[in-house]
């Protein structure tokens, strides 16, 4: 389940690149980390060029990716795998740039976010016990 946000600054991504982006990342988060696809969400945001800095500098454009993942599910391996994996897709959809391309996975403890109102424990704690998850 997990939550991704990816931005852009500079020239206004049109919408194959949106598109690319968000399949990219859906595949990368279930080939790479195992998660379930049709639970991944990723929102893209703009920023104009300018509106980003990098050393305090500003830069014409600029891609970064945040993501939400549910702590313990995930190896130190795979992870650095996914943000290689993240990189690379970022620049090849948008082009590098002057700022450092960064990708963060965030893991959050089960208890602490879910989806349609149910934690992630909530929901492990149903499949073991043999309910709906």
């Amino acid at each position: 389940m997990p939550l991704i946000q990816i931005s852009i600054a500079g020239p206004a991504p049109n919408a194959g690149v949106i598109q690319k982006l968000q399949h990219e990342t859906t595949r990368l988060m279930r080939d790479v980390l195992g998660k379930e696809a049709a639970l991944t969400v990723v929102g893209i945001s703009h920023l104009p060029g300018g509106a980003v800095s990098a050393g305090g500098e500003p830069v014409s454009a600029a891609v970064w990716m945040q993501g939400l993942i549910t702590a313990g599910t995930n190896s130190d391996m795979e992870k650095a795998a996914f943000i290689a994996a993240a990189r690379a897709m970022l620049v090849d959809a948008v082009g590098a740039s002057a700022a450092p391309t960064y990708v963060a996975l965030q893991e959050l403890p089960a208890t602490d976010w879910g989806y349609d109102g149910r934690t992630q424990a909530g929901r492990r704690e149903e499949r073991l016990a043999g309910g709906a998850a």
